[in-house]
């Protein structure tokens, strides 16, 4: 894995801004992804804004469908200027059931705060995320995610991160193999 090419300018903790390139990805999971420049591939994401480029990856279906359901959340992805976001994988959102799915989709209060946990409103790479230990997400009742391991071993609150350092233009993203929830109240 080469190392993440970053700017200065691009902020962010980490020392580097969390900007990464389709050589710096990771995980059991990349070699899903459409290769070369088709559509959701690395090499099509990585110039498209977070939830365009989650809407052409075969493995963020449910995802795109559960950010659509929530109203103007798509938009507020694409416009920050630099975001973290554990996306979960499909068979993620398939654990939960059809039923509890579509449940969340017709409920945007309920399902708001449950994407907000995927999402840190910096952006990191692996390398920073370790280095970090914890990230605060833009749920702002949650506590902060844990992260724990390295490499392929990673883990974000016990999530297994499957593909990791997916460059978008305003994103880093890991898609992860668990739907996160925040804690009761």
């Amino acid at each position: 894995m080469a190392a993440p090419t970053t700017t200065e300018a691009e902020g962010g903790e980490g020392g580097g801004g969390g900007v990464t390139t389709a050589d710096d990805v990771f995980g059991p999971a990349c070699g899903q992804l459409p290769q070369g420049d088709a559509e959701g591939g690395l090499a099509a994401m990585g110039p498209q804004p977070v939830a365009t480029a989650a809407s052409t990856n075969p493995l963020l279906t449910k995802l795109t469908a559960a950010v659509g359901a929530v109203p103007g959340l798509a938009d507020t992805l694409n416009t920050a200027e630099a975001l973290t976001v554990f996306a979960p994988a499909d068979a993620a959102f398939d654990a939960l059931g059809d039923a509890e799915f579509a449940a969340l989709a017709a409920d945007p209060d309920t399902l708001a705060p449950i994407l907000q946990l995927h999402v840190v409103g910096e952006r990191h790479d692996a390398e920073a995320l370790e280095a970090a230990g914890t990230v605060t997400s833009v749920n702002a009742t949650a506590p902060p995610l844990k992260i724990e391991g390295s490499g392929e071993s990673m883990t974000v609150n016990g999530a297994k991160v499957l593909c990791g350092n997916i460059p978008t233009a305003n994103a880093t993203v890991f898609v992860i193999d668990t739907v996160m929830t925040p804690p009761a109240a």
